[in-house]
């Protein structure tokens, strides 16, 4: 499998122009190609294809000798950007969706420039770890905070605000963690938990977001009042931006730790097949996006599968509405969060109930127990009666999981 290591560098002030000027030709030559497709099928109704394209880069490394100090495989990556650009394009026309023509990119809307075969040419690291020798732009200061595992395959150089990272893709071998026979059915909420499990364990949800709120109305409000185009109205341009990336910074953090337990300590995993898109054009949209639930799952799933666990998804349909002993199927409203089953009298919490369905749902008890006896046992066991009470009482809601670590 391939897995991904992200790294800071820390170039000199020669080598931040370098970069900036590798990513300012990069971005020349994308336009161009994409200029070159555009005119081809508008007056001759002709279709240029990746090859077609590529064929003409060393006559362009020749007239033009700025070119000539980039890898000819990063220029080679720039012309597939430009091709899959196009493929992602007719593949939403085929499907019916919003095409999405191709466009121009701007002066900060390309910050990426990519050595394809890295592993043999283009990227070289020096000094145990602590330099990295780029081509076209010389010996530059890594941190290696972790160690790289595997043959390198590819190699990206990206800028994020003032900042500079390489992102080495990995071909490793999986490392399966013991075998572990543990089931659990996660229900994932916006506040104030984040996710809930079938044994009633709560992580409560952090909200970024929401609480940066104050300090991104500051930072949006100097920006509005700096005359654009000009020096101040860049630099309160970045600002902001730093403290978005300080936002999402945390928020992969929170998710690779809580995936990272989960996976640890569970052989199955059940989660809901939300419809996150549709969810996030919803009325609980900021909620929904502050939580990242997609950013999660993807994280959990990879990490998943790099420990040789289960991931399964199931219907999300009425999980929160049916009785996980009895299967009585009541709606309730959301501000609702304990009740008792009319038909059976079982006593519940909504989101813990929710996540034994859903766990429930995907048929892993084990053999010979059934799906009913597995519930109502747990409904008597005192980890969810003392969360119940938690909740009466008013205290807080992160609990067991995140405390065990």
């Amino acid at each position: 499998m391939r897995k991904a290591f992200k790294y800071r560098l820390y170039p000199t002030k020669p080598q931040r122009k370098d970069l900036e000027r590798t990513l300012y030709l990069c971005r020349q030559l994308y336009n161009a190609a994409l200029q070159e497709r555009r005119e081809a099928y508008r007056k001759a109704q002709k279709t240029i294809g990746f090859y077609e394209q590529k064929r003409y880069l060393p006559e362009i490394r020749a007239e033009l000798p700025e070119y000539g100090r980039i890898h000819s495989q990063v220029l080679q990556n720039v012309i597939d950007r430009v091709d899959k650009a196009f493929q992602g394009f007719f593949r939403r026309v085929k499907q019916g969706q919003t095409p999405g023509y191709p466009r121009f990119k701007g002066e900060r809307r390309y910050d990426s420039f990519t050595f394809p075969q890295a592993g043999t040419t283009g990227i070289k690291i020096q000094e145990g770890g602590k330099r990295v020798l780029l081509y076209g732009i010389g010996s530059v200061k890594v941190k290696l905070h972790r160690p790289l595992e595997g043959r390198i395959k590819t190699a990206t150089v990206k800028r994020e605000g003032d900042d500079w990272y390489i992102i080495f893709v990995c071909e490793v071998e999986p490392k399966p963690l013991p075998e572990s026979h543990e089931a659990i059915g996660i229900d994932l909420g916006t506040n104030p938990c984040f996710l809930v499990t079938s044994e009633g364990e709560k992580v409560e949800a952090p909200r970024y977001y929401q609480k940066a709120q104050a300090k991104l109305a500051d930072a949006q409000r100097e920006l509005s009042r700096k005359k654009r185009g000009s020096n101040r109205y860049k630099k309160a341009t970045k600002q902001l931006a730093k403290l978005h990336r300080k936002i999402a910074n945390q928020r992969k953090d929170f998710h690779h730790k809580i995936a990272r337990r989960l996976v640890n300590r569970y052989g199955t995993i059940v989660h809901e097949d939300l419809n996150i898109l549709g969810l996030a054009r919803s009325c609980i949209a900021k909620g929904v996006q502050d939580a990242g639930w997609g950013q999660f799952l993807q994280i959990l799933a990879y990490k998943a599968e790099e420990a040789g666990r289960r991931v399964i998804e199931v219907d999300p349909r009425h999980t929160s509405q049916d009785c996980p002993v009895c299967g009585y199927r009541e709606k309730r409203p959301l501000w609702v969060r304990e009740y008792t089953c009319p038909q059976c009298g079982a006593r519940q919490h909504r989101d813990v109930a929710a996540a034994i369905n859903v766990l429930a749902r995907a048929r892993t008890e084990p053999s010979g127990v059934s799906t009913a006896q597995a519930v109502s046992s747990f409904l008597r066991s005192p980890v969810l009666q003392d969360s119940l009470t938690a909740d009466q009482n008013g205290e807080s809601s992160r609990r067991g999981f995140c405390d065990r670590g």
